[in-house]
């Protein structure tokens, strides 16, 4: 898949398929930080079974970490939704990140570094969703205008494209996402942080 993909087309394509199917199917859904999910959650929640899982082991220190767990839930708890969302905080591993960054500690953002995190989360996220027999799995990533939406739908297809788990594409700062994102932050008073959580990116 290359550049001239467009995401949101594809994406609306499944939508439409889903809009046709008698149940809600479910969706482990990648979650990097409140802010990024808002929207996200507000646009997915009518079409799907959520639960989000926060698993973001290049967030440093923990203190961050445990913040920015804490607003999900806190958000999760203050929306909206149709229907309840679960969220599954997984275990802090910064050496899981430390150890893939290995030799990319002076790249700039956007560089290899980023994707092998990409396919860090991405992966294990997508064996939650496989051990828990879920039917879709995506991430909120592709909602920032600083993450790239290609690299993550070629890794997220390439990772379950012999499994029964679906990748959901997506390009979520299209549609106005990452402007919606921003309004619903400001309701919510979310925190909104200047860096992505790496130590890499917050110097």
């Amino acid at each position: 898949m290359d550049e001239k993909i467009n995401y949101q087309k594809i994406f609306d394509e499944q939508l439409n398929i889903i809009k046709l199917e008698k149940k809600k199917p479910t969706l482990l859904l990648h979650a990097c930080c409140a802010p990024c999910s808002s929207y996200v959650l507000e646009y997915l929640n009518s079409f799907f079974d959520i639960t989000l899982y926060f698993y973001n082991p290049n967030i440093a220190p923990f203190d961050e970490y445990i913040f920015r767990a804490n607003e999900l839930t806190r958000l999760v708890n203050e929306m909206n939704l149709s229907d309840d969302v679960k969220i599954i905080i997984a275990e802090y591993t910064p050496n899981e990140f430390t150890k893939m960054a290995i030799g990319k500690e002076d790249e700039q953002e956007r560089g290899s570094r980023c994707t092998n995190c990409y396919s860090l989360r991405l992966k294990k996220t997508f064996e939650h969703a496989q051990i828990n027999k879920f039917d879709y799995f995506s991430t909120t990533l592709s909602i920032s205008p600083h993450k790239d939406a290609v690299r993550l739908n070629n890794i997220g297809f390439a990772i379950s494209e012999n499994s029964s788990v679906k990748w959901l594409y997506s390009d979520f700062k299209k549609k106005n996402g990452y402007k919606r994102s921003i309004e619903l932050s400001e309701k919510h008073r979310l925190y909104r942080q200047n860096y992505c959580g790496c130590i890499y990116s917050k110097k």
